[in-house]
């Protein structure tokens, strides 16, 4: 099968997928259910290049592997999420903006998602369609996924267990990896995605890769992430949150700047 046929095939699938989410979102009326489903979304595109794509047969097993590994846990963590809260805010803002017109602009919000995942999908065919056996570099990217996977799911827990402790209401969590950086979650999602470059590294497309990395730093860093997530948290938390950026990089992990100001 052609690259081109290929990535016809993939997205249509994702234009369907996320009808189906739509319409699933229409149903049980929270919007919300799409963040649940957009990294499956990701990874099944990815595991349909890994079966119709000519490269290495190691490669394709590998990335398989990985991309489906990232995909379940990101979609359990979110699902958990999602069934214990009402729809995110953010949704129902937008619904009580669109008005009558809310379900067809929500549907179109949800295609928007589909070509979001499609262009995330592009390094996936890329190291899919490398023939050049497993090297060193592989192994590097093989560390570079356990790392950041490890690390994004033990910063997710100690945010949830920091919320557990109701002694901690109202205040900000500096537990473990949050010490280092107000947002050690989103850091190691983007450290993910450089795995797919190392992958592809002697391939002639490798630049096509750095497609999703620059595109998860952006929309973590100045869209859909950090702006957002840092809003809310000054909302409900005001100076204690705002002495917490003042101390502590706001992405990439450092120590803090003043150990005084912690206190």
């Amino acid at each position: 099968m052609s690259p081109t046929v290929t990535l016809v095939i993939g997205l249509l699938v994702l234009v369907l997928y996320f009808a189906g989410f739509w319409l699933l979102q229409r149903a049980i009326d929270n919007s919300a259910v799409v963040d649940v489903g957009w990294a499956m979304s990701v990874a099944l595109v990815g595991v349909f290049y890994c079966v119709v794509s000519g490269g290495n047969a190691s490669r394709r097993w590998l990335l398989a592997i990985l991309i489906l590994g990232w995909a379940m846990r990101l979609s359990l963590y979110l699902f958990n999420r999602w069934r214990q809260h009402p729809e995110d805010e953010r949704y129902t803002a937008l619904k009580e903006q669109w008005g009558d017109q809310a379900q067809a602009r929500m549907f179109r919000f949800y295609q928007m998602q589909a070509a979001g995942a499609f262009v995330f999908t592009l390094p996936l065919l890329v190291v899919a369609s490398l023939a050049a056996p497993l090297g060193w570099l592989d192994y590097v990217a093989i560390a570079v996924w356990s790392v950041s996977i490890v690390c994004e799911a033990l910063s997710d827990l100690q945010l949830k267990w920091f919320k557990q402790n109701k002694a901690n209401q109202g205040e900000v969590c500096r537990a473990g990896l949050w010490r280092y950086s107000r947002h050690p979650n989103y850091f190691f999602e983007w450290l993910h995605w450089w795995t797919y470059v190392l992958l592809a590294a002697t391939s002639p497309w490798v630049l096509l890769t750095l497609i999703a990395p620059l595109a998860m730093w952006h929309f973590l860093v100045n869209v859909t992430g950090i702006p957002a997530t840092e809003d809310r948290a000054i909302q409900s938390r005001g100076e204690k949150y705002r002495q917490y950026q003042r101390t502590t990089n706001a992405f990439f992990p450092g120590y803090p700047k003043n150990i005084e100001a912690e206190k």
